[in-house]
């Protein structure tokens, strides 16, 4: 009941407040369980990276089991604290759930904040919009503590918006757009293609750019812009990079050691690997110009290693070529 009693008081003191006092708040708090008390089990490292849509609830239960059955705190730019009540009193297993919800950079200094990230068994980021976190998160304390977070062996969690902020290298929609794979075939060199850095470092994610909604939103395309743009940018020595696409209601669940299985609610959805190698690393005006580029899907009885990207039991493997704004399959 703690939860519906901290909601009944923020409710409250949002009514004396006025509109302007109410939309100069940095920080909203939503709890629900009992946040005291060590995790019931052991704690262990993990990434859990999600396509979006509607959650696969084994998966959920593998990153709560990761998180020693404890204490989940949620993070987001935007919406309310429904997670939280997901995560106590629909998926179950956990102590807590504690959702921030940040709505400027100087929340990244909030105490509270900052201390339930430090003692958090598992961080799971919403979705959203990811340019919100891009601006209110990076080289801020929130960043550093995710890092640190995943340093110490404990499990990270992204859908949709969360998930694109774990790679290396992530699509910040900037410009407060969503590019489509035919404007990023098309220019994938321009400014539309916002890709961002230095956000966070985590060494299984090292080399690799997400994507969520994949298959349903028609991502190929894009992700293959995104690979482009930033790989342009990387140092002639530094190997290709890799794009992993996820499908809605599909989770990548990666174990510490980089080996990764794939959770699906439907069968014909899963995990698509692209190979950077065959896009290249010089940026030229135009359409994107690949020759070969290898599509390799991960599904059900699929493991995936990480960083690497190589799939063991691939579900199909396909080639690809890019020009003209398009991209069609090899025989």
């Amino acid at each position: 009941m703690i939860g519906k009693t901290l909601l009944m008081g923020l409710a409250a003191l949002a009514g004396l407040l006025s509109p302007a006092m109410a939309s100069a708040r940095a920080l909203d708090t939503y709890l629900e369980g009992d946040p005291t008390g060590a995790a019931p089990a052991p704690v262990s490292g993990g990434l859990l990276l999600m396509g979006g849509g509607d959650h696969n609830l084994d998966a959920m239960r593998w990153f709560i089991a990761k998180a020693g059955h404890g204490h989940i705190v949620i993070l987001r730019a935007s919406q309310h604290g429904d997670a939280s009540t997901e995560f106590v009193n629909e998926i179950g297993g956990v102590l807590s759930a504690e959702t921030f919800v940040t709505h400027s950079r100087s929340a990244s200094r909030d105490p509270h904040l900052l201390e339930a990230l430090r003692k958090a068994d598992g961080i799971y980021i919403a979705g959203g919009d990811q340019a919100r976190y891009v601006r209110r998160w990076r080289g801020t304390p929130i960043a550093a503590a995710l890092d640190a977070h995943v340093r110490a062996g404990k499990p990270l969690a992204g859908t949709s918006a969360g998930l694109a902020m774990l790679g290396e290298y992530l699509y910040g929609a900037m410009d407060g757009q969503s590019l489509t794979s035919a404007q990023g075939l098309a220019d994938p060199y321009g400014k539309g293609t916002t890709m961002e850095t230095d956000f966070l470092h985590l060494a299984l994610l090292k080399g690799v750019i997400t994507d969520s909604h994949f298959t349903q939103r028609g991502r190929l395309g894009r992700l293959f812009a995104f690979i482009a743009k930033a790989q342009a940018n990387r140092p002639a020595a530094a190997p290709p990079l890799i794009g992993l696409g996820i499908d809605e209601g599909v989770a990548l669940a990666v174990e510490a050691d980089g080996t990764a299985r794939v959770y699906s609610s439907a069968p014909d959805r899963g995990v698509s690997v692209v190979e950077g190698a065959g896009i290249g690393r010089t940026a030229a005006p135009g359409p994107l110009v690949a020759e070969r580029v290898q599509v390799t899907t991960a599904g059900l009885h699929s493991v995936v290693h990480l960083p690497s990207g190589t799939v063991q039991d691939p579900v199909v493997v396909q080639n690809y070529s890019a020009g003209g704004g398009t991209i069609r399959p090899l025989p």
